[in-house]
């Protein structure tokens, strides 16, 4: 690789061939490569892993501790030499971490094993539960098992036990929590997910019975009158100023915004849509449900549709079959957190008004807006997906009392 790919003037090859540990250097860039690094990347870190070799005194790879990295890191650091290129801080910061990862990627690299959690065992083992034998979403799973897990390391740090567990201490642990600021809200979800955590344990003779039933969630209010997403008016405005972008990054937001606005798509609908589920001859697409499972199909909208192939045309080359990656390599499925940064740039850019900024907050903002416009409620429930038409009242803002009856709206040209 380093003959090939990453240098090819003469003397500058030989310096690097000739240099300690070249299988190790090789074996490791191969590795970047394969992840989907490109050249640029791939010479840095060649480059790097030579002032590890030179600062760390290595001549063949050896078992490291982290306290001799920071010694070179800081040598590093204070090295001012002919060999020392690129900004002084961005090559401080990349050192440490590149002579980590290269250590690691070879076993090499002495780390501190990190403490058991002493209920490890009875968190795996529910988040299996809730895998295997509920059917819950991976959203779901996460946030049960780690709210569960928060519990019981308050629980460790109190000199608690699982097994003698009481209500008081389960109060006195949500009390907790809301005076450091969470909403009732928030607080309501911690509550469920202790609840079905101590059903589970109740099962397995963890804990004493009975504690699940005690679990009350705290009284508020369920329907927020004001609307959390923002208005239609300004989501066609923000659709509008993006469909002019013409960067990478502008186009793979402009297809994403159009997904999370005419679609209502969770954000984890829209990472997880795969290459596979868009069928271009028919001009429709599948997407697989985050909470009520199995898959939906939806006619692809013209705009909609053209906005994605622009997208693919800039996409990044690479083995990850989901439709939306990152650019910078690797190239790898696009987080929640990603997607909430590119709907709330455009909120600060814009001046857009919302309660909420995400994603979520443009699937706020179809519901409103298809019940505006007269659909039915069965057709919102149906066209984001829910189970029935209860859960519509979460995302569309109406008053009870005076909700008119409304006749069936047909989606089509939506």
């Amino acid at each position: 690789m380093i003959e090939t790919i990453l240098y090819e003037e003469p003397n500058t090859r030989s310096r690097f061939l000739e240099a300690p540990c070249l299988q190790e250097r090789e074996q490791y860039l191969y590795h970047l490569q394969r992840r989907g690094y490109g050249p640029g990347y791939l010479r840095t870190t060649s480059g790097l892993m030579l002032r590890v070799i030179q600062f760390m005194g290595l001549t063949r790879l050896r078992m490291v501790e982290l306290e001799e990295i920071e010694r070179a890191s800081q040598t590093w650091a204070a090295y001012r030499g002919p060999d020392r290129r690129g900004k002084v801080g961005e090559t401080t910061m990349r050192f440490p971490r590149v002579a980590k990862s290269w250590l690691r990627f070879h076993g090499q690299l002495a780390e501190p094993t990190a403490p058991i959690h002493p209920y490890e065992t009875e968190i795996t083992a529910f988040r299996e539960f809730l895998r295997r034998t509920n059917g819950a979403a991976p959203g779901t799973i996460l946030g049960y098992s780690t709210r569960a897990k928060l519990f019981l390391s308050w629980l460790v740090t109190e000199g608690g036990e699982l097994s003698r567990v009481t209500l008081n201490e389960v109060d006195k642990y949500l009390e907790g929590r809301c005076s450091e600021g969470l909403t009732l809200l928030t607080i309501a979800s911690y509550s469920q997910s202790l609840r079905a955590f101590f059903l589970y344990a109740e099962r397995h003779g963890w804990c004493r019975t009975g504690l699940a039933r005690g679990i009350r969630n705290p009284t508020a209010q369920k329907f927020d009158p004001d609307p959390r997403g923002p208005k239609w008016a300004d989501v066609r405005r923000m659709l509008r100023h993006e469909s002019k972008k013409t960067t990478a990054q502008g186009l793979r937001a402009n297809a994403i915004l159009l997904l999370c606005s005419i679609y209502a798509l969770r954000s984890s609908e829209v990472t997880r849509l795969r290459l596979i589920d868009i069928d271009w001859r028919e001009e429709t697409f599948c997407v697989q449900r985050a909470k009520r499972g199995g898959y939906q199909r939806y006619p692809l909208q013209y705009e909609v549709g053209e906005a994605i192939l622009r997208y693919l045309k800039v996409r990044p080359r690479c083995d990850c079959r989901n439709v939306f990656v990152t650019f910078q390599g690797p190239h790898r499925p696009m987080l929640n957190f990603g997607m909430w940064n590119i709907v709330n740039r455009r909120y600060k850019a814009l001046g857009i008004e919302s309660k909420n900024r995400g994603p979520h907050s443009l699937r706020h903002a179809c519901a409103t807006q298809l019940l505006k416009k007269g659909t039915s409620l069965k057709d919102i429930a149906d066209f984001l997906g829910h189970r029935n038409t209860e859960a519509v009242s979460i995302y569309a803002k109406f008053d009870t009392r005076s909700l008119r009856q409304v006749a069936a709206f047909s989606l089509k040209g939506l």
